[in-house]
């Protein structure tokens, strides 16, 4: 095996790679974005690595990869599996695997405390490849913290070159980050990038999609042929501001992006169905009824009354992202709306329900994906 250097040509996927004193890990958002808000939330989902994979242009037939791992532990739900790795050979998934041990992370989400515990690389190899020249990706799980130790090949190994394809960059939840979605290549975004041939900078934060200036300004520096924004859920479900707040905060968010992307296509994405805050504000709270039966769940804890006040549910950022658009489309033609409803509706909730009250499972996530791929290309 010959051991390959991890040069950043070779990963793809991410805004920053991170040297430290084992490795290389990978970012969603650069340092000094992740220097403005010392949020424990956002800094663990945005180095999960989800949309990050390695691009390689190889003959090999076996390839290495060591890592370390970051699990997380919820108290009182039950064990989370091991993260999944991906393998796609010429566009074709062709394995998974897995990589034990490593870090763990003790979440309590009652208290909102973490506490890190330190943990050893693990080794994972695909082999059997075909004996010829082929372009390989690996995608890192989407919900596990991967820092890239080592990378190992039995023949020379080249990155995949730029400019193939055209480049998608998506903001939006942990929706579009993935959770509930089986594997890395099963979030909705990477279904959607798949269908459409295009490449994939997924910028989907579990719990702080918070129209952040500092995220708006990392998709205004951002190089993209492609950008879509997916606003609600979470505005909803942490009650953060009021619809005063939101229509300023939602023209702001747009105004950086044009900053970078004067004419680059933008696409403005409204919220999924999600019954817990389609009329009920949030904010959202762990249900302890779930927990007690051994799963996660979530419940709204707001008054429908309080919306007369300002106070948003889904139906309301739905109208007023809308209008937004709409507004702003006199000027620029470049912009336009989709309705999340579109993607996952009352309709698909009846035959794909939402395991946890807020997060689309695997089936669930094929679906919208391919919506996307149809819709909103």
């Amino acid at each position: 095996m010959i051991t390959v250097p991890i040069h950043p040509d070779l990963v793809r996927g991410a805004i920053e790679l991170e040297e430290t004193a084992t490795g290389i890990l990978p970012h969603r958002l650069p340092a000094w974005a992740r220097a403005q808000l010392a949020d424990g939330q956002l800094a663990m989902v945005e180095s999960q690595p989800a949309g990050v994979r390695l691009a390689l242009r190889t003959a090999a037939t076996a390839i290495e990869v060591d890592t370390i791992p970051t699990k997380r532990v919820y108290a009182g739900a039950p064990t989370r599996p091991d993260g999944v790795y991906d393998l796609v050979v010429d566009g074709e998934l062709a394995g998974r695997g897995t990589v034990a041990g490593g870090r763990t992370l003790m979440i309590d989400l009652g208290t909102g405390s973490f506490e890190l515990r330190t943990g050893e690389p693990g080794t994972l190899r695909f082999d059997g490849l075909p004996a010829r020249v082929k372009d390989v990706e690996i995608w890192l799980p989407h919900d596990e913290t991967t820092e890239l130790v080592a990378l190992r090949a039995d023949a020379p190994v080249a990155p995949l070159p730029r400019g193939e394809r055209r480049v998608w960059l998506h903001h939006g939840s942990s929706i579009s980050q993935g959770s509930n979605a089986a594997t890395p290549t099963g979030t909705w975004p990477a279904v959607a990038a798949r269908l459409a041939g295009v490449e994939l900078v997924n910028l989907g934060l579990g719990g702080s999609a918070l129209l952040d200036p500092f995220t708006a300004r990392t998709m205004r520096d951002t190089p993209a042929d492609l950008v879509s924004v997916k606003i609600g859920i979470n505005l909803v479900n942490a009650d953060l501001m009021r619809l005063r707040a939101f229509t300023a905060a939602v023209h702001g968010f747009l105004d950086t992006i044009r900053e970078g992307h004067p004419t680059t296509p933008l696409l403005v994405v409204s919220p999924t169905y999600c019954p817990l805050h389609e009329d009920t504000p949030g904010p959202a709270a762990i249900d302890t009824t779930a927990m007690a039966e051994g799963r996660l769940g979530f419940r709204a804890l707001g008054d429908p009354a309080e919306v007369a006040a300002g106070k948003l549910t889904l139906r309301v950022v739905r109208d007023e992202l809308a209008r937004i658009v709409a507004q702003r489309s006199d000027t620029d033609p470049h912009l336009r709306y989709l309705d999340g409803q579109e993607l996952y509706g009352a309709a698909d909730y009846d035959e794909l329900p939402l395991p946890d009250d807020l997060h689309p499972d695997a089936a669930a996530h094929r679906r919208m994906g391919e919506r996307f791929a149809e819709l909103g290309f």
